[in-house]
């Protein structure tokens, strides 16, 4: 099952993660981003070292480190 967070309007959110390569240093890098539908690459859990916090200005669900 996919981690769902319900933003302050009430719009339910699936957190997702993906590994992309950086343009300028060609790095690999792991992103996590928030999507309303569910897709291949949803999480089950937040990851270690991160929480869930809204934007204030548009209510929608972010990740911060700690």
């Amino acid at each position: 099952m996919a981690f769902a967070d319900k933003n302050p309007k009430g719009v339910t959110y699936y957190l997702h993660t993906m590994v992309v390569r950086l343009k300028g240093s060609g790095k690999k890098q792991t992103i996590y981003y928030f999507a309303r539908k569910v897709g291949r690459n949803a999480l089950d859990r937040v990851p270690s070292g991160y929480k869930v916090i809204h934007s204030r200005r548009t209510g929608l669900p972010l990740l911060k480190k700690g």
